[in-house]
């Protein structure tokens, strides 16, 4: 039986995704070397970490290349949470090699980087890559989230590429995975092992950027399918007038998300985590300022709006920040202690106990739920699920209570009605945008070029995005410069920088310069859905922070 795909994915498998200059000729380009790069901090001890892949040149690629080379056999690993537009990486590198030499061949390794261990892999031929073009997902290999960090991970994976004769690794994945690809990389090139080890930079939460990856690929795609939804709900506000709509969209370490939306739907408020951060806003201040425009749109007889939330807030906020990490403390050491408790009412009490006087003070403020959802839902570490915490609904509560005082008070004459979503996995495997389509597919080609080069330990790049494909380039960055050290779980760990959302950058001056307007005002932008075809201002357009950013 065949299988069966909408008109849509019909259409859509028929789109030819865009290239850079550089790599409309094929993967065989000429490479212009850069002065080498330190890592982005602590450049000493990333160099004492790696000595073998520190202080590399960047690379820039240009038409041209030497022409047909040798056969290639390259393998690709999804790695981390889906993205739109993760096959058509898969699609421009199998193309790119095919490009190098026509037997080259390609292997995927199943459900992440474990398939790399456990030699779980599938080879990629053209019936089977065709079926996967310019679709969203991760299904044609699947994706995990195995940390590659061990010797033995290292050799096994090394004796699985040998008996498939692989040469070189493509890692598509975000900070984390990529850090990964890094130490995979440092071993084999310190043990003259021949396996390349490329990065791709995936998250649609879009803190994987720095000076030349100037987005992550998927972002542009998730932010316009919930822009879509915010935008559906804004018109619905509007329409019945009679609701106020939290919503929490994901970014637990960065808000990229929350600005790109609220930039794009013109929302009454969005709270940027980075902002709550470096002006230390406590929860009761946030509640303060929320309730303020309620009450002043209440004024004008509008008692509704739209409020954007980021996944990650509530770690953002001092006294939360601290109540979580004794929290932490608190179960980590009393693990056993606390699961024999039965009563919900006990397990808080109990928790109160172990607490210092000012967080058990915050502790006790706030809703029953969040607090069991503080206290029981914990990862594998024993640390809170920060995204399994009901942000939106415990910001909608707070405010209601905040408005019934002002209300006694006479600061407030509306009323007050709220709904609450979580946006989340509707935007992680959308059919990818034109933008997404066409810049996967040149991260793929160009990891090809990079492969076709002989580099080893850097990611694929394309830049100038905010011009057409026919004005983008091409090349490749050191993972090492992009690291700096962290202390996690105890000890001191590379790690690729995460980009948080800079208060001084063109994308969130500009959104602070206006949400006074938009606050007040019923300002809504309704962006609806992705188009795919048609006019290529609506079909191709930017994310409204690349274009801020290269204003």
């Amino acid at each position: 039986m065949s299988k069966m795909i909408s008109p849509l994915q019909q259409v859509r498998s028929e789109y030819a995704p865009k290239l850079p200059p550089a790599l409309r000729s094929g993967a065989s380009v000429k490479v212009e070397k850069g002065a080498p790069l330190a890592a982005f901090a602590d450049a000493e001890k990333i160099a004492a970490l790696f000595p073998s892949t520190s202080n590399m040149p960047d690379l820039k690629f240009s038409a041209g290349g030497a022409g047909e080379g040798k056969p290639v056999n390259v393998a690709v690993i999804l790695s981390g949470g889906q993205a739109p537009g993760g096959h058509n990486v898969i699609a421009g590198i199998y193309d790119g090699i095919k490009s190098l030499n026509k037997a080259s061949r390609m292997f995927g390794f199943k459900g992440g980087p474990s398939g790399l261990v456990d030699n779980d892999y599938v080879e990629i031929t053209d019936e089977f890559m065709n079926e996967y073009r310019n679709t969203g997902g991760f299904d044609m290999i699947g994706s995990g989230r195995t940390k590659l960090e061990q010797v033995e991970q290292f050799d096994k994976g090394a004796v699985n590429c040998k008996a498939l004769g692989i040469s070189a690794l493509v890692i598509i994945g975000g900070d984390d995975s990529n850090t990964n690809a890094c130490l995979l990389a440092e071993y084999y090139k310190a043990k003259n092992i021949p396996i390349q080890v490329i990065g791709c930079p995936k998250t649609i939460d879009g803190d994987l950027k720095n000076k030349f990856i100037e987005t992550s690929f998927g972002f542009d795609t998730a932010s316009k399918v919930y822009s879509e939804l915010i935008g559906n709900i804004s018109r619905d506000a509007n329409s019945a007038k009679k609701y106020w709509h939290f919503i929490k969209l994901m970014g637990r370490s960065a808000s990229h998300i929350t600005l790109e939306c609220a930039l794009k739907t013109h929302v009454n408020a969005a709270i940027i985590s980075e902002e709550v951060a470096a002006k230390k806003q406590t929860l009761s201040g946030i509640v303060d300022d929320l309730a303020k425009i309620v009450a002043k749109r209440a004024e004008n007889k509008e008692n509704f709006g739209v409020v954007l939330v980021p996944e990650g807030l509530i770690e953002f906020i001092p006294e939360m920040k601290v109540l979580i990490g004794e929290l932490n403390d608190v179960l980590a050491a009393n693990a056993d202690e606390f699961n024999a408790i039965a009563k919900p009412e006990d397990k808080i009490a109990y928790i109160s106990g172990k607490l210092s006087a000012a967080s058990a003070s915050v502790y006790a403020q706030l809703p029953t739920a969040i607090q069991l959802q503080l206290s029981m839902d914990r990862d594998p570490h024993g640390n809170v699920q920060v995204s399994l915490i009901e942000t939106e609904k415990l910001l909608a509560q707070l405010v209601k209570q905040r408005l019934s005082a002002m209300k006694k008070e006479g600061k407030y004459v509306g009323k007050f009605s709220s709904q609450t979503h979580f946006f989340g996995y509707e935007g992680r495997c959308a059919a990818p945008s034109n933008f997404d389509a066409d810049y996967c597919y040149s991260l793929g080609f160009n990891a090809a070029a990079i492969i076709g080069s002989g580099a080893t330990a850097y990611m694929s790049y394309v830049g100038n995005l905010a011009k057409s494909a026919d004005e983008w380039t091409a090349g490749a960055v050191p993972l090492t410069a992009m690291m700096n050290v962290e202390h996690r779980h105890g000890a001191d760990k590379p790690v690729i920088k995460k980009a948080l959302v800079e208060l001084d950058d063109a994308p969130f001056k500009f959104f602070a310069a206006n949400r006074g307007d938009w606050a007040v005002n019923t300002s809504f932008v309704y962006p609806g859905p992705i188009q795919y075809f048609g006019p290529s201002v609506v079909c191709d357009a930017k994310t409204e922070t690349i274009k801020l950013e290269h204003q």
